[in-house]
């Protein structure tokens, strides 16, 4: 499967990419395209080894959805192209999220596969296709300001996932269209239903799609088996409590699975040293985290901004939270948490939004040594 050539069009219909993933949600923003009398040109991405994944439930770009999202273009009378992006996952997200596993951290693949494969590598093909923007099925909204575009929670806040796009940059937004973002999920399923698009009553995908099951641990031993090995589970004081099969197996804030029965109060996963392939254990009351650092920051708000009193996310399924953040020159950020947050876990995301509004201003990767 290689680049499509070009696609020829009028120069008075506006060519739009879609990245189509076989679901309801980008099939419906490649029909409304349709409706506005763009040239719509639908990509799908085969990520991994889609044989494997035929009629596995729960999960996305798997050979079915491939198969379906050929079945909406037909429909539509759109062109339609697969392209393999295999390799370029492999390492641009699979590897990322094993090696960050193996660093006693909780990744979010999205955030990569958005930043490097969706927003990076199919943003250059939007470019060579010769087409104006490149447009998802995102539960976000795009809103032209003055100042350029800006990214805004979805209306539908149980859809929203500008969390997972907070590595988004200004030139990227620039060419990007989330046609979703002010509609509720109903609103899109009774669209296909309108317009007959046999994906119209198709499950949401629920798991990580290139994870079997939902066994995170599995693709890390396979990526990276020696992340695996065995070690101690401490308590603060480095007291050996008990021993793991890998730090793999375990991320912050879980209180399951750590085999300590026994030991009076109910103690949960506080910090995991991969060096020493040791997991930390205390009281919930250890959770608590009211500053920590950030990495990678990705800045949407007015340039120049040093502190900003703005809410913040630390996981996806969190509300949003008052805080503080300062922003470093070096790409770095402290934040300050008013009330505090439990488990707050280095490789999840800290996101930030305007306070008191929906605009979101950016965000970047907790780091170890949050305190």
């Amino acid at each position: 499967m290689s680049t499509p050539p070009p696609v020829n069009g009028s120069q008075h219909r506006p060519r739009v990419v879609v990245a189509m993933s076989g679901g309801v949600d980008s099939s419906v923003v490649a029909a409304l395209l349709v409706k506005q009398a763009c040239d719509v040109v639908g990509v799908t991405l085969q990520l991994y080894d889609h044989g494997k994944a035929v009629n596995r439930k729960g999960a996305c770009c798997a050979g079915q959805d491939i198969h379906d999202a050929k079945r909406v273009a037909e429909r539509l009378g759109i062109a339609h192209y697969v392209l393999d992006y295999e390799d370029r996952f492999r390492r641009a997200v699979i590897e990322d999220f094993a090696d960050s596993y193996g660093r006693g951290e909780t990744p979010i693949p999205c955030v990569r596969c958005n930043q490097r494969i969706k927003f990076g590598d199919l943003l250059d093909l939007t470019r060579e296709l010769g087409a104006d923007r490149l447009a998802t099925g995102h539960y976000v909204r795009r809103v032209d300001s003055a100042d350029g575009a800006e990214i805004h929670r979805a209306a539908d806040d149980r859809r929203d996932q500008s969390y997972f796009l907070f590595a988004t940059t200004h030139e990227q937004l620039a060419r990007l269209s989330f046609p979703l973002g002010g509609m509720p999920k109903d609103k899109v399923r009774d669209i296909a239903r309108e317009l007959g698009l046999t994906v119209a009553d198709k499950r949401d995908s629920q798991d990580i799609c290139f994870v079997p099951q939902g066994r995170y641990s599995d693709v890390v031993r396979k990526v990276r088996p020696q992340a695996a090995e065995p070690g101690d589970i401490v308590d603060s004081e480095g007291r050996v409590l008990g021993a793991h099969s890998g730090v793999i197996n375990f991320t912050v804030g879980q209180r399951k699975g750590l085999g300590l029965s026994g030991n009076g109060e109910p103690l949960f996963v506080n910090r995991i040293d991969a060096t020493t392939r040791r997991v930390i254990v205390g009281p919930r009351q250890s959770l608590r985290t009211q500053t920590f650092s950030l990495s990678d920051v990705n800045w949407l708000g007015a340039p120049g901004t040093k502190s900003i009193s703005c809410s913040v996310k630390v996981r996806s399924t969190r509300p949003p939270m008052p805080a503080e953040v300062e922003l470093a020159g070096d790409g770095s950020a402290a934040v300050y948490l008013h009330d505090g947050e439990d488990a707050v876990a280095p490789g999840q995301a800290c996101v930030f939004y305007e306070a008191g509004g929906t605009r979101m201003l950016g965000g970047g990767w907790i780091r170890r040594g949050q305190g």
